[in-house]
């Protein structure tokens, strides 16, 4: 199976490339670059590989929840690739491609979501795969959702922005934070191939992005 990934949630740009369990990714600190940066990349991984659209076997896209354009990029991308060479798409939460990249197998997810709050989730990992614990949310650092007792390691922007708050929120739940943590295409790849084995792959123009948060910016009189 040979499938292309693409993620543009953060101030990071990913692209990878999955050829029956062997991942090459790109990715570069693009900042507000992503449209500029993004199909490039693209073309060089293909052409690196050899690789046309059509000879790919589907395409999956960072869905959310991040950066409301930068979500719409990756779709808009994903759904104008697709489209293009009639493949199929999967969206993979960006908040379970940073559960996945951590190596642990219970996590705790917290994307900076700016404004004082954070993307939030929670996984743990079983023999069929990773299970939400806690669905990703929208929420205050410190009324972040409590997982079940035991060690998890904590990961994401989150952890940088709001270290004192989330640290005092999952005060003695923590075993280890990695904040360093982002949504990559590496991580999408891996976690889409089992849902295209599975099935699980949509048409090009169900390809939506999961926002979670309905307003960009506060209002004046918020601020």
């Amino acid at each position: 199976m040979k499938l292309l990934a693409l993620d543009t949630s953060t101030e990071h740009c990913s692209v990878a490339l999955w050829r029956d369990g062997a991942v090459d990714a790109r990715e570069v600190l693009a900042g507000q670059r992503h449209s500029q940066l993004l199909l490039p990349m693209v073309d060089e991984l293909l052409e690196r590989h050899e690789l046309a659209l059509a000879g790919l076997d589907g395409i999956a896209f960072g869905q959310g929840p991040g950066s409301f354009t930068g979500l719409r990029i990756a779709c808009g991308v994903t759904q104008g690739l697709a489209f293009g060479a009639d493949l199929p798409v999967v969206g993979i939460s960006t908040l379970l491609a940073m559960a996945a990249a951590t190596g642990a197998g219970r996590v705790v997810c917290c994307l900076d979501a700016r404004m004082g709050e954070i993307y939030h989730a929670a996984y743990a990992k079983g023999e069929a795969g990773w299970e939400p614990v806690h669905a990703p949310n929208l929420c205050a650092p410190g009324e972040a959702p409590l997982p079940p007792a035991g060690p998890w390691t904590g990961c994401g922007s989150g952890f940088a922005a709001h270290e004192s708050a989330l640290k005092q929120r999952y005060a003695g739940r923590l075993s280890a934070i990695m904040p360093e943590i982002f949504p990559h295409a590496r991580d999408i790849a891996r976690l889409a191939a089992r849902e295209f084995e599975a099935g699980r792959a949509v048409a090009a123009e169900q390809a939506l992005p999961i926002y979670i948060r309905d307003k960009v910016a506060l209002k004046t009189a918020e601020r």
